[in-house]
């Protein structure tokens, strides 16, 4: 005789709980002294800490640079900028943070801090810094986006973690090497005022590092003009 299963119908299905995974946001181990990590974690998003050859934070499929307002202008003048700007292109989803404007302006037009030259207190004009920030729009296709602190920094972070994509940014890319005429030219833009064009014809006339240094700054006036004066003031100065 068979026996039969009795079915409890009141008996109530246990529901399997479904493990929800915090947001993940990589962090280059140089931002470790910003305090942008800890917000996030008190946003609830988990941070691991790693070496990251190109940009500062990778979230889901997103490469984000971060540069404070004083950082910003710095690695505007050095040209840094532009170097990580080319290696970003690695990336089909980057962003550019630049933060701190709630205590620190960009630029400025007028003002008790700007000097008869038109540059203001930062040491760069309001214009040629309006034409950078159009240069990462529309040359290097970057978005940026302005925030008040690390605070607001964090926040625009954690919104951009719990974007419905299961696609994450790729660790395996490099940074840029630059060839010998390349690290020359580099160099070069270093100085004020010289641009890739400039730092090109220098560079054509001189032949090397070491001839352009001990130019006179009669030779310096006949390819470079009045920028001759300061190029050789810093060729001159001691540490």
């Amino acid at each position: 005789m068979k026996t039969k299963t009795i079915v409890n119908i009141f008996s109530k299905k246990k529901k399997k709980r479904k493990i929800h995974q915090k947001p993940r946001v990589i962090i280059d181990y140089r931002e470790k002294n910003s305090l942008v990590g800890a917000e996030l974690v008190l946003l609830g998003l988990e941070i691991e800490f790693r070496e990251l050859k190109v940009a500062d934070y990778l979230v889901k499929d997103v490469a984000i640079e971060r540069k404070t307002v004083n950082d910003f202008i710095s690695s505007m003048k050095n040209k840094r900028l532009l170097k990580q700007l080319e290696e970003l292109q690695q990336y089909k989803n980057k962003l550019l943070i630049i933060e701190g404007i709630d205590g620190q302006e960009l630029y400025t037009d007028s003002g008790p801090e700007e000097i008869s030259s038109g540059e203001n207190w930062i040491g760069m004009h309001p214009n040629a810094i309006r034409g950078f920030l159009l240069s990462i729009l529309l040359k290097y296709k970057v978005p940026i986006i302005f925030t008040q602190n690390y605070k607001d920094t964090a926040k625009f972070i954690s919104v951009l973690s719990k974007k419905q994509t299961k696609k994450e940014a790729s660790l395996n890319v490099a940074k840029k090497t630059l060839n010998k005429k390349e690290q020359l030219q580099f160099i070069v833009e270093g100085f004020p005022g010289i641009g890739p064009t400039t730092a090109k014809k220098l560079l054509k006339e001189f032949k090397s590092l070491k001839n352009l240094g001990n130019a006179s700054e009669e030779e310096l006036k006949k390819v470079i003009g009045k920028k001759a004066e300061l190029v050789k003031q810093i060729i001159d100065r001691k540490y």
